[in-house]
């Protein structure tokens, strides 16, 4: 397939407008992907006209309009130009003299730089379909150093396409370590640096995104906290592709200590549920190392670590991820061990006529004895 189907011939909103389907739709059919997103260049025409046919505009940097009926985006073709740093300092131009060719030129990678007519005629004028035949990922123009995401982004579809045996051009490479060493990853905010980290842990090959900043530089800019444990960290996330994007991202930072990952954390604005999962990843390779995997004490010091006694539901995960990481560790004896302590009833030890500190000492007690029990029972 070289497009999408895409005829829009007898769409009374769009009905005599040069309407083109562009990015994504185009390049997923060259690689004979589904794809049910689609986004829409409109050239040679106004804002008013586009109102006028019953759209709705959304955008506030330039003009982004919703289809009355398919709710999809129309965008007019525009032009940006370089105004300050960052990948937000640029002056967007959007009039009916913006040809196409102008439009697709702005965008990062050739293979998101293609566009089908309404009828299904494909428009290639950098090269796209080549690239995605001969698996590159090749920056549009010398423009791409004007967007410092653009590093993130080309190193997440690497992560993506990288099965199909992708790979960054050269001349991409040299591009993205030049940004890197002039500062340009300075100015990116954290929320953007994680978007575009969270989706690349749900690609088919993260590491391939961690591999391509590290190459560059940006991982060092990015997430000093790796610096000096990126291999084994990578290794780590390598290892554990089989668990979600939450586990991978817990197994990339299980080669820190829970201060420097808090930290990372921190500055990276990580969501509670992903951090949650790290530091327990990250506690439980503390408390179950050794000879404590084996002792009542240790397994007991491992489950307060990481609340399973209040928190009983989060230990089948915990172990999940842990066993991703070690897989030499068996998880049935630590889930045995951790349900025979469960069932030590405090009611039962109030009835029993122990309160306070005594009930907890106890508590603690009689669990430990439980956890024994099941072990010698596992010997």
């Amino acid at each position: 397939m070289i497009c999408p189907p895409l005829d829009r011939r007898d769409d009374p909103a769009t009905r005599g407008l040069e309407v083109y389907c562009v990015g994504g739709a185009v390049r997923d059919a060259r690689l004979g992907i589904a794809s049910m997103d689609r986004d829409w260049v409109v050239v040679g025409t106004t804002v008013a006209t586009m109102l006028e046919r019953g759209f709705r505009q959304v955008g506030r940097d330039f003009p982004v309009f919703l289809h009355p009926e398919s709710h999809e985006e129309y965008a007019l073709a525009r032009t940006e130009r370089k105004s300050g740093r960052g990948y937000t300092g640029f002056e967007v131009h959007a009039d009916p003299t913006v040809t196409l060719e102008e439009d697709l030129r702005r965008r990062d990678l050739t293979l998101n730089a293609m566009a089908c007519s309404a009828t299904g005629e494909l428009v290639d004028p950098f090269g796209g379909a080549g690239d995605c035949d001969a698996g590159l990922l090749r920056h549009v123009s010398e423009a791409f150093v004007e967007d410092p995401l653009r590093v993130l982004r080309t190193a997440r579809f690497l992560a993506r396409l990288a099965p199909r045996g992708f790979r960054i051009a050269d001349e991409t490479r040299a591009l993205m370590a030049t940004m890197v060493a002039q500062g340009e990853m300075h100015d990116l905010v954290a929320e953007r640096v994680w978007q575009e980290t969270e989706r690349a842990l749900g690609e088919a090959q993260p590491q391939a995104y961690f591999m391509a900043l590290q190459e560059c530089g940006a991982l060092h800019e990015l997430m000093p906290a790796l610096v000096g444990h990126e291999t084994v960290a990578i290794g780590c996330l390598t290892q554990g592709l089989a668990g979600d994007a939450v586990q991978r991202f817990a197994l990339l930072m299980s080669v820190l200590d829970e201060t420097a990952f808090e930290t990372l954390g921190d500055t990276l604005r990580v969501p509670n549920l992903w951090r949650e999962e790290a530091v327990l990843l990250i506690r439980s390779l503390e408390q179950l190392d050794g000879q404590a995997i084996r002792s009542a004490e240790g397994i007991g010091n491992w489950l307060k670590a990481i609340d399973g006694w209040r928190r009983p539901e989060r230990i089948e995960r915990v172990l999940h991820t842990l066993s991703l990481r070690c897989p030499d560790i068996d998880a049935a004896p630590l889930m045995q061990a951790h349900a025979a302590g469960l069932a030590v009833s405090p009611q039962t030890l109030m009835a029993e006529g122990y309160r306070g500190a005594e009930l907890g000492h106890m508590i603690a007690l009689r669990r430990q004895q439980a956890i024994e029990a099941t072990l010698h029972k596992a010997e």
